[in-house]
């Protein structure tokens, strides 16, 4: 494994454990040139699972894609990115489990809003707001009334 600051390819293993439910292995290293340290995974190569956009194009699943998605919508809320691999971690299982060549990119929106709605309200309502296209405040009042139908909100740190 080559170095992300230095790039040689020199380095140990200083500690390796299961990761995202056991699909994967967490292991950190140090670079024995130097000494700087870094973490990589280790995942079991998955069948290949295309999604479906809107428009028909098919794109081949990508948890980094996911991720960047994540990231903008839990951007300055207190999530960490440990969170936001589990939430990664718990669609993809969820894609590998119940579709097998093709999953609709309605669905798989579904799946992780379904994740983020448990975590956090105002990223689920950013992440819902670009993957539902809403187009004025009807639409975000809309996608709030079942929650706020549920009871008083709980107060955000």
């Amino acid at each position: 494994m080559r170095c992300p600051f230095c790039r040689t390819d020199n380095d140990r293993v200083i500690d390796s454990r299961a990761s995202d439910d056991g699909y994967a292995i967490r292991r950190r290293r140090e670079c024995l040139d130097c000494k700087r340290r870094y973490t990589t995974y280790e995942r079991l190569e998955e069948m290949s699972v295309k999604v479906v956009k809107k428009h028909g194009e098919r794109q081949p699943f990508s948890r980094e894609k996911m991720r960047q998605g994540l990231e903008k919508a839990c951007w300055k809320r207190p999530i960490s990115d440990e969170q936001i691999d589990t939430i990664i971690a718990a669609v993809e299982t969820e894609v590998y489990a119940n579709f097998e060549q093709e999953v609709e990119s309605c669905d798989l929106g579904t799946l992780v809003m379904e994740q983020l709605g448990a975590l956090d309200q105002v990223a689920f309502v950013r992440f819902a707001s670009v993957y539902r296209e809403f187009k004025d405040v009807r639409d975000f009042v809309d996608e709030l009334q079942p929650m706020l139908n549920k009871g008083p909100l709980r107060p955000t740190p």
